[in-house]
């Protein structure tokens, strides 16, 4: 297992100072004082000459846009693990609270589809004042007074009703599997956000400790660059080396420097996305704690495409998808079905609304209604027309989503390939860069290399440390994109 440790993010930029200053000679004294009054550096490591002003100016900029990391160890620092962040991520997301809401809209729409098979029972209370009633003809005795159905002058109905749909065609049953798959819908689409959010968040955690590793190198390679000069203009001064061969290595260093600065800019870049992505105000200080780390899995494309066919949430949505299209037609077709419904009702009849309940103002009746449509403008077929046709169209997404499940996972694949190849490949050219190097540097100072050589074997380190780095990093990513495309998330258990 190989790694490498970037806890330390600002290093980059206090090795970018000392560099700049390195290379700096004395300034006058009212940038000194400013410089001192701001960063409390020493007067000696501010010299520039007057012909190094320009250069001075630039060294000036780039160290106020770094003071911040100056600063950090005295104000409160947040200190984020790759599991911190992925669920600070998944907390903060809007997108992922407004999809939440939906599976209770989802749950909501169950109970309602569910009411349909249940009876509807009704209370009523009404008083009418008539003005004329029909005359009441009593042709005999009766348990129920005559006037119920003939109606009061000042007439009191109060009553309860009930009606149930017996059979609908089945509709009401579609409609009940749809509301229940639109729940697992709405499951999938917050599962499906919260992957697409992870690896967000891995893309700038691991992108961070990426541009935490490259200024680290770039700033190694000043540094060395700056040894290097040293070196020669000492051997210069010796009458050992050339004029030429000190120009050369001071121009290395300054050829060296934008390098650095870019990879600090690019750390305080992924830094500020990685806290909009966590809703954090760009003014607190964060640092991050993990590693660039090579754990090789073994490569198995036809397991990681059954996983995704399974597992992976906008699958199962394609899925879903052809099931409630399926339902719809069912729901369509509910038009050329019979409709069956029944009824019954309960009433109380009176002039006197404190002589109501009894036997001689009360009535009943209940029944059955049952209708066919026997012709309706051919509205129905349309409908199943219609319902047909979306079952088909969802029934061939799903078929093109599952072609380029499999050409994303053979690209993941082969990434994960490629990455692997670059990382065994540059880790032993690192130690072989290194004594090249080393090997470089002692040859110069005995006359048998010539200083073109130790600058290019300190360029050729540094390359080969940033090819390491950025395997490393594009390996990693290579794993987190199988994952969300197998559908494993890392804080139920991914990688």
């Amino acid at each position: 297992m190989k790694m490498m440790s970037m806890d330390r993010h600002c290093e980059g930029a206090k090795r970018l100072k000392q560099s700049l200053f390195g290379i700096a000679q004395p300034v006058a004294s009212p940038f000194l004082r400013l410089l001192r009054s701001c960063f409390g550096f020493a007067s000696q490591s501010l010299a520039m000459t007057a012909k190094q002003s320009t250069f001075g100016l630039l060294a000036m900029t780039i160290i106020i846009s770094f003071a911040s990391c100056e600063e950090t160890g005295a104000g409160a620092v947040t200190v984020l693990t790759l599991t911190d962040t992925i669920k600070i991520a998944h907390l903060k997301n809007k997108p992922i609270q407004i999809q939440e809401e939906d599976i209770a809209y989802a749950r909501a729409n169950i109970l309602y589809a569910q009411s349909n098979f249940l009876p509807k029972v009704d209370m009523q209370y009404s008083y009418t004042l008539n003005d004329v009633t029909p005359p009441v003809i009593q042709l005999g005795p009766s348990r129920k007074d005559p006037q119920i159905f003939t109606g009061y002058k000042n007439e009191n109905i109060f009553g309860l009703s009930l009606n149930e749909s017996v059979y609908n065609g089945g509709a009401n049953i579609a409609a009940l599997e749809q509301a229940r798959l639109d729940l697992k819908v709405a499951r999938e689409t917050v599962r499906s956000t919260k992957l697409e959010v992870e690896f967000e968040a891995k893309r700038l955690f691991y992108g961070l400790l990426l541009a935490y590793e490259n200024a680290r190198i770039a700033g190694d390679t000043v540094e060395r660059a700056k040894v290097h000069r040293d070196d020669v203009k000492s051997m210069l001064e010796q009458g050992t080396a050339s004029k030429f061969d000190f120009l050369q290595s001071e121009v290395q260093v300054s050829k060296l420097i934008p390098n650095l600065v870019r990879a600090q800019n690019e750390v305080e870049v992924i830094t500020a996305e990685l806290k909009k992505l966590l809703s954090m105000p760009q003014s607190e200080n964060i640092r991050i704690e993990g590693r660039l780390e090579y754990s090789p899995i073994q490569v198995k494309e036809e397991d990681f495409l059954a996983q995704s066919y399974r597992n992976k949430p906008e699958m199962i949505l394609k899925i879903l998808g052809v099931d409630l299209k399926k339902w719809g037609i069912e729901y369509a077709k509910a038009g050329w079905l019979p409709q069956v419904s029944a009824n019954a009702a309960y009433t109380n009849t009176s002039n006197n609304i404190g002589d109501m309940i009894n036997s001689r103002h009360n009535n009943w009746n209940i029944g059955v209604t049952a209708s066919i449509a026997v012709f309706d403008g051919f509205s129905t077929k349309a409908k199943v027309d219609e319902a047909k046709a979306r079952y088909a169209q969802a029934g061939l997404e799903k078929e093109n989503y599952a072609d380029q499940l499999a050409v994303d996972i053979k690209s993941a694949c082969l990434d994960m390939v490629k990455s692997a190849a670059i990382i065994e490949s540059q880790e032993d050219t690192v130690v072989e860069a290194k004594e090249a190097l080393r090997i470089a540097e002692v040859g110069y100072e005995n006359g048998v290399i010539t200083n073109l050589d130790v600058l290019t074997s300190q360029v050729d380190l540094a390359q080969v440390e940033t090819n390491l780095a950025s395997g490393l990093y594009d390996y990693i990513m290579a794993k987190a994109q199988v994952d969300k495309l197998t559908g494993r998330e890392y804080l139920e258990g991914g990688r």
